[in-house]
């Protein structure tokens, strides 16, 4: 019999509905069930391509000796992290807070008012790997609550207030008076110094296993090494690169990075793709190839986009959240491969494929083979016949799960990528998903009052009156926005405006920042991730530290800083110091944790351009300057674009034509230089400037 998330859009929560467990979704319902019937709350939160979710699901969630425990002493509330960054942060604190670790699935049991008491993460169902038995926790915190409550309360109090200190900005941030002196050039070099220290020379990227790509920071000293011709810096991102792009982490037939490596040298995956994995590196591929002219990182970049265009967009625009690491049951087996199975596809030309991408008939993973390439760049150049027919043989296999909710925090992560690409490359196939993403995105995801929802999902299954949500573009949408949604799609905007340079693209993003700056600021400095009016929880959240994705806060100070060049607008760059200047002793000591940080930090620092170009957008001299100021890497500039008397954007406003002719006008610090018609003067002028 269903439980109570039979009624829920998101693909996970409805993997459990048919669970023996009395789940709730988040909300009134249940909190109100727990408060009048003095039970603590049973909190597990995870999200549905997380292989140990699904082995705990298997092991326990289906269990019916497990669930009448549950069901007895607990009121048991399933949460998917992705609908709910917000649950996920704060109870991801406290259960790090209690063992020093945190991850998925992470279960954590609480008060009836929702302060957390106990809590871990993958309970096995019988005792193993030094755990107890999750039956063993179960009944053992019932007996407390029972026989210790008072203990448990107090307990949940401290650790509240613990949380709650964590989330604070370090620091007394200045809202006003921020000089620019304030934001140090030295904290690039010494965040540069500690990157170079803990690199992996012998295999690349960061740390041990498990080892994650690490997207920010290869942004990051790509900027560094823009800014001070540092090679070192360039060879770690170039180095790292082509060492994921070979390995198995990277989907050698199919386009896009798996999770992480479960290894040190990017050979085994964890299986699962996540959207955000693959915008973040997308556009890290896409700007080596700016800055080093190689064809291998335009060719990885393109596969990635190809694959989320092919797989991972839904028929309204959207683009879809994650694919599950397993199928039929076992984690990998739609992407493994045994010689025989090669040799049935390819024939004669099995050998030299084997050969160069390391199958052997032993296997490197459990019996069978992951593909990371071992030939040379030329070798798999010739090999794409061979990767295509592979790639359709697998076609015919049983696919991986797919949860097909469209989260607008990584849809503008992606769109930023897309069109950014579409500029780049020159893809009109790229600017048309671009575009079609942000009208799906500015019309289903947000309200007449400009305000944003967090998470869509189509429903044609489902009447409007049978899900919790809003429906809009034959689906659902659902959860107040929080502040990355806002801070990512004003980048996916931005980057889509100065692709096409169509004004509604920024006044939407303007819009959006100022609904920002309104609903989510913090009197102490920086932004909160949840609104002014977001439903109350035990603390108000804010991620200051960059994670898999980049912090809403950090993000917030790269879209302001880009937009107050295109608004005129020096509000926006001083809110970006104020939080630039009290971050800096963490950016340095821990820049892994803070990548996006370290990002705007040079742009701060960079005396970014703002260039206003006048002129018939289709006339040749008008694209004769627009050439120019594409032409190479400039991660430190914005460009907007009009005929004269069309100048939707301020930094275009009061600028002219200069004797007929289209004229380009290169501006810093709210203030512009004589312009220019002559492309050669003006490539002169960015060069010099």
């Amino acid at each position: 019999m269903p439980n109570h998330l039979v009624n829920e859009t998101s693909p996970y929560l409805l993997q459990h509905a048919e669970n023996p467990v009395d789940w709730y979704p988040w909300g009134e319902e249940a909190l109100q069930k727990a408060r009048a019937e003095g039970k603590p709350i049973f909190l597990s939160i995870g999200y549905s391509a997380c292989h140990w979710c699904h082995v705990m699901a298997h092991e326990s969630f289906e269990d019916e000796r497990v669930a009448a425990i549950l069901n007895e002493h607990f009121v048991s509330v399933k949460v998917d992290r992705e609908e709910r960054p917000d649950l996920d942060q704060i109870y991801m604190s406290a259960v790090q807070a209690l063992t020093g670790s945190g991850g998925w699935p992470m279960s954590v049991f609480l008060t009836p008012d929702g302060q957390p008491f106990y809590g871990g993460t993958y309970f096995p169902s019988t005792p193993r790997y030094g755990m107890p038995s999750f039956t063993d926790v179960l009944l053992a915190v019932a007996e407390a609550w029972q026989n210790r409550r008072r203990e448990l309360l107090d307990g949940s109090h401290k650790l509240a207030a613990t949380i709650e200190r964590e989330m604070a900005m370090p620091g007394d941030v200045k809202r006003e008076g921020v000089k620019r002196e304030d934001v140090k050039r030295e904290t690039l070099d010494t965040a540069f110094g500690n990157l170079l220290r803990s690199f992996d020379w012998a295999h690349s990227g960061w740390g041990r296993a498990p080892k994650f790509p690490q997207p920010m920071a290869l942004e990051f000293l790509l900027r560094y090494h823009h800014t001070t011709g540092n090679a070192q810096a360039l060879q770690i991102v170039t180095q790292t690169l082509e060492a994921m792009a070979r390995g198995g982490m990277y989907d050698q037939l199919g386009g896009g990075f798996h999770r992480y490596s479960v290894d040190d040298h990017w050979l085994v995956p964890h299986f699962e793709k996540m959207l955000y994995d693959n915008a973040q590196l997308a556009r890290v591929y896409l700007h080596a190839w700016q800055v080093t002219g190689n064809p291998f990182y335009r060719t990885v970049a393109e596969e990635m986009l190809d694959y989320v265009a092919r797989e991972m967009t839904d028929p309204a625009g959207g683009f879809y959240a994650t694919q599950d690491a397993d199928s039929e049951g076992e984690e990998g087996k739609f992407f493994l491969w045994t010689p025989d199975e090669i040799q049935d596809v390819l024939g004669d030309e099995a050998g030299r494929f084997t050969e160069a991408y390391g199958v052997t008939g032993r296997g490197n993973f459990e019996g069978r083979n992951i593909l990371g390439l071992k030939g040379s760049l030329e070798e798999r150049e010739a090999l794409a016949d061979a990767r295509r027919r592979l790639f359709e043989a697998r076609e015919q296999r049983v696919r991986p799960g797919r949860d097909d909710k469209v989260l607008t925090s990584w849809n503008g992560l992606m769109l930023a990528t897309f069109a950014e690409a579409a500029r780049v490359l020159q893809r009109d196939d790229y600017r048309e998903i671009a575009e079609r993403n942000a009208e799906f995105l500015l019309s289903a995801l947000r309200t007449s009052g400009d305000r944003l929802y967090h998470t869509w999902k189509a429903c044609p299954e489902l009447a409007p009156s049978e899900v919790e949500g809003h429906s809009r573009r034959n689906g659902v949408a659902r959860v107040n926005g929080y502040l990355e949604d806002y801070t990512h799609l004003i980048e996916g905007l931005v980057e889509l405006y100065q692709t096409t340079f169509e004004p509604r693209w920024y006044l939407a993003a303007r819009e959006l920042a100022d609904v920002m700056v309104e609903h989510f600021s913090a009197l102490d400095g920086g932004f909160y991730d949840t609104s002014d009016d977001h439903e109350t929880l035990i603390t108000r959240p804010r991620d200051l530290q960059d994670n898999a994705t980049p912090s809403g806060n950090a993000m917030a100070i790269t879209a302001l800083l880009k937009l107050a060049g295109l608004a005129n607008e020096p509000r926006y760059v001083e809110l970006a110091h104020a939080s630039l200047s009290h971050m800096q002793p963490l950016v340095v000591q821990y820049p892994l944790g803070f990548g996006q940080w370290l990002q705007a930090l040079p742009h701060a620092l960079s005396q970014p351009r703002e260039i206003a170009i006048v002129g018939d957008p289709d006339a040749g001299d008008t694209c004769a300057l627009l050439d120019v100021v594409r032409d190479g890497y400039y991660p430190f500039q914005v460009i907007a674009l009009a005929a004269p008397d069309a100048a939707a954007v301020p930094l275009l406003q009061g600028r002219g034509l200069v004797d007929g002719r289209a004229a380009a006008y290169v501006c810093t610090n709210f203030a512009c230089q004589r312009p220019v018609t002559d492309p050669e003067a003006l490539r002169a002028l960015l060069k010099n400037g």
